[in-house]
């Protein structure tokens, strides 16, 4: 019984060894893709951060807390969260090739619990 607990343990032991390698590459290569294509979005983008921060303080007063460049509708579109006087979050979505607020909406709670999640998500991976 001692000696087949002891070959289970081995067992064990080495499928751990052989796929923790495996396992921490297909991890680490879904960071470079994710890199990668924040990289290709920057070039792509014409309108800079900056630009796209100017022009969301233009359409909404209050202090921007998070820009962000994403893919949305095969559209590159910079979101930029502003946090207003009266404490609402609104979102300004600014096209980042011609500078042209899209939309603005006010953020809702259900989207604020799938960013956490998503945050937390993040802050899991990172070694």
């Amino acid at each position: 019984m001692k000696q087949l607990l002891g070959v289970l343990a081995l067992a064990i032991g080495v499928m751990l060894v052989l796929n923790g390698p495996a396992w921490s590459d297909q991890k680490g290569k879904g960071k470079k893709d994710e890199v990668k294509e924040t990289v290709e979005m920057a070039a792509t983008a014409k309108v800079t951060i900056d630009q796209a921060i100017k022009t969301a303080s233009e359409k909404v007063a209050g202090k921007v807390v998070e820009a962000e460049l994403e893919k949305k509708h095969d559209k590159l579109v910079w979101e930029v969260e502003v946090v207003t006087p009266e404490n609402k979050v609104m979102e300004i979505h600014i096209d980042a090739e011609s500078g042209a607020v899209i939309e603005v909406e006010e953020e809702k709670p259900e989207k604020d619990m799938k960013r956490a999640q998503k945050q937390e998500r993040k802050q899991q991976h990172k070694p």
